[in-house]
């Protein structure tokens, strides 16, 4: 990760960010991969509650994350 980039689970809500990378083994880059979190991939994140789930908008679907795969998603802000 680059000193501009931060990990999911540190944004605030309402924040518009861009994925930068992803730092996972294969099997959960291709599930994330699958559920549409790519590289320079845009979305709104509606919801951060430790130890609680990440709530993103994603392409216009709601998608819920666990704190843990949250850290392994680099974002830069918009």
């Amino acid at each position: 990760m680059n000193n501009h980039c931060l990990p999911l689970a540190m944004t605030a809500p309402g924040e518009l960010v861009t994925i930068s990378e992803i730092s996972a083994g294969p099997g959960l880059q291709k599930k994330l991969a699958d559920m549409g979190f790519t590289p320079g991939v845009q979305m709104r994140v509606i919801n951060v509650q430790a130890p609680g789930p990440v709530l993103i908008d994603l392409r216009g679907s709601r998608v819920a994350l666990g704190q843990g795969i949250a850290q392994k998603i680099a974002v830069k802000k918009v």
